[in-house]
């Protein structure tokens, strides 16, 4: 959101602390912008509760955080690159479910059945990933209208 176009941002902690990206590669081809404006659609879920701490319980198991969408799918325009394949959304999400870290989606604070509502769309739609941690947004992959979700537009660099 904060850059324009698709972007992958590469963080390491030995660059700034890790807190900004060591590199970012970005895409703005017009085209992949206009179809990815088209297939995700963001589904508001809940804002985090009070006292939530993701980092409560903390089990960071580094193999789990490799469950990332393949940047070259995006750019193929693959809508199914979101559904249950190596380096889906739904692989990414399910590796969040886990255990690293324990508190992304299942915290003692979280009232809402995070991991409920995403088995609930993984039935109709190719896939889907929460924004972050403790709910906020679902961002779901599908060619079809999701109710109660909009759209967005991908701003891309003149």
């Amino acid at each position: 959101m904060v850059y324009p176009g698709i972007n992958r941002l590469d963080y390491d902690f030995r660059h700034k602390g890790g807190v900004f990206p060591r590199h970012i590669e970005s895409n703005n081809d017009p085209q992949v912008a206009s179809w990815l404006g088209n297939v995700i659609h963001v589904l508001p879920v809940a804002p985090r509760p009070e006292g939530y701490n993701p980092l409560e319980i903390k089990n960071l198991d580094p193999p789990g955080f490799g469950a990332w969408v393949s940047p070259a799918k995006l750019l193929r325009r693959d809508r199914r690159a979101g559904h249950r394949r190596p380096g889906s959304l739904d692989e990414r999400v399910h590796a969040l479910l886990g255990d690293s870290p324990a508190g992304t989606v299942r915290h003692r604070t979280i009232q809402t059945d995070l991991p409920g509502l995403l088995e609930l769309l993984s039935v109709r739609y190719p896939g889907a990933m929460y924004s972050g941690c403790g709910g906020g947004y679902l961002y779901v992959a599908s060619n079809e209208p999701v109710p109660g979700a909009f759209r967005v537009k991908v701003r891309i660099a003149s």
